[in-house]
Parts: C-alpha cells; sequence; structure tokens
C-alpha cells in the first residue's frame, strides 16, 4: 500500500484536479450543453494519465532540487520510496497510454496535444527555464492551459478563437497563482537556486507583476464571453470573481507579507475553479 501511495503521489493528484476542474467545463461549452458521459469519462481518463506522467517525469528531473527544498523533501524520489529508473519507466508508460487511450477513445488532435503538453512542461519548463530564467513559470505555465485546448477538441475535433482565449486564461492566471506560493516559499527555492520570481526580485516587484497578470486575467475572462457566446451568468461571475481577484492582489501590494500572499494563492483556486463552474452552468441552465 506504500509503495502504491508512492506511485500515486508521483503524479501530482492536486495538480491533477486543478487541471481536470478546468476540462470538463471546457466540454460543457464545445458541446452546449451536456457532452455524452462516455466522452467525458475517457477524457478525463486520457488527461490524468498524460498530467500525471508529466508531473512524474517533473520529479525524476528535479529530485536533486527536491531534497533542498523543505516543500518537497518527502517526495518519493527524495526518500527513495520509488528509484529513478522506476519514476521515468512510470512517467513514460502514463504518456504512451495516455496516447493511445485519447487517440483511440477520443480522436487523434486531443492526443498529440495532451502529449505535446507534456513534451513542453518537461523539456521547455523543467529541463530549460526552470533553472535558468524568472520567466520561467510564465512560459511554462503554458502546458498547464492545454487541458483547456483537449477538453474542447474532444468535442469538437477542432479549435477556433473560444478555446484559445480559454488557453489564455489560464495562461495568465498561473503567474500570480505559483508566484503567491512561491513567496511563501521563497528561502526554498533560493536554497535550490531556483530563479523564481520572488527569489530574483524585490517583494514590490513580485507584487506589480501579479497586479498585472491578474488584470490580463479579468481582461480575457471578460473577453471570453463574446468569443464564445456566454450569457449574462458566466459573464456577471467573470466580472465578480475577477474584481475580487484584483483586490487580493492589490492588498498584497500594499501588504508585502506571505500571509498576505497565501491569502491570494488559496482565492485563485477558488477563482478559476468557480468562473469554470460558472462557464458550465451557464450553458446548462440556458
Amino acid at each position: 500500500m506504500g509503495r502504491l501511495k508512492a506511485y500515486v503521489s508521483l503524479t501530482k493528484p492536486r495538480i491533477i484536479e486543478l487541471l481536470l476542474v478546468t476540462t470538463v467545463p471546457t466540454m460543457v461549452v464545445a458541446a452546449r450543453g451536456l457532452p455524452p458521459l462516455w466522452l467525458v469519462v475517457a477524457t478525463l481518463v486520457g488527461g490524468t494519465l498524460a498530467a500525471g506522467g508529466a508531473n512524474a517525469i517533473n520529479m525524476y528531473v528535479d529530485r536533486d532540487i527536491d531534497a533542498l527544498m523543505h516543500r518537497t523533501e518527502n517526495r518519493p524520489l527524495v526518500t527513495g520510496a520509488v528509484t529513478p529508473r522506476a519514476a521515468l519507466t512510470f512517467a513514460v508508460a502514463l504518456e504512451v497510454l495516455a496516447f493511445i487511450e485519447l487517440w483511440l477513445l477520443v480522436n487523434l488532435l486531443s492526443a498529440a496535444l495532451a502529449v505535446g503538453a507534456t513534451l513542453f512542461y518537461v523539456f521547455v519548463y523543467t529541463l530549460w527555464l526552470k533553472r535558468k530564467s524568472a520567466h520561467n513559470i510564465v512560459i511554462g505555465g503554458a502546458a498547464g492551459a492545454v487541458p483547456v485546448l483537449v477538453g474542447w477538441t474532444a468535442v469538437q475535433n477542432s479549435l477556433s478563437p473560444a478555446p484559445l482565449v480559454l488557453f489564455a486564461v489560464i495562461f495568465v492566471w498561473t503567474p500570480p497563482h505559483f508566484w503567491a506560493l512561491a513567496i511563501k516559499y521563497r528561502d526554498d527555492y533560493a536554497a535550490a537556486e531556483v530563479p523564481m520570481l520572488p527569489v530574483v526580485a524585490s517583494f514590490s516587484k513580485t507584487a506589480r507583476q501579479i497586479v498585472f497578470y491578474t488584470v490580463a486575467l479579468w481582461a480575457a475572462s471578460l473577453l471570453f464571453a463574446p468569443v464564445a457566446g456566454m450569457g449574462l451568468l458566466y459573464l456577471v461571475a467573470a466580472v465578480v470573481l475577477g474584481a475580487l481577484f484584483l483586490v487580493y492582489a492589490v492588498q498584497l501590494q500594499l501588504e508585502h507579507t506571505a500571509a498576505r500572499a497565501m491569502r491570494l494563492f488559496s482565492y485563485s483556486i477558488s477563482y478559476i475553479t468557480l468562473l469554470f463552474g460558472a462557464m458550465a452552468l451557464d450553458q446548462l441552465v440556458r
């Protein structure tokens, strides 16, 4: 049981949950109602396998710096619960299964997007940017925005402006979400020599960047309404939720504390959950 738990931990289940929260509502919007249940299940299974494999590869590559950070010192590859070779084999197997499952049960475009996101996450973010650039999470965050494209193409088997705007929503949401957490764990990243923005820039500059991306997020969420033909329910939710996000961001700029940063981090999770929930509900009640 302990070994099974270690392998599950390699996939970073909490991150996967957040990715799936965005996938299902996207499918609802793409279908203009409830898509077939089998398609939702097939897409979620494939997305889970792909994201889990990507996260496991990330742990394999980052096992040296994970050992230096208090936040990650109990991860399976640090404690020795799983060997590096076993972790990499497990991760690659998940990616192969994800591609095959999505190709056979959903479509080739969704399969290619899901595995393409993994390749981007591993090679662009983990192996290249994470240890070299303060813009690591800005560019690397694109991988986390791909699940909305997978959800949309699962239904439509094509892309259009609407899913690309949703991609932009997740893309600009990621920096303020992650930087808020990185503020709390700044010393950890500094010890591991990972140039997250809070490590290489002042608190004030980090807070300004968070405000900037929050405004961009608000704009992108509002743009989605006319582009996707959303109704009043979604529009009101986007206005209110975006305004609250900006309040939290401005409060962080005025009060430079880790506690305030964690309030923003917690709200950012609620924000994305509620926004996408409103998105789905907007279509279901029409």
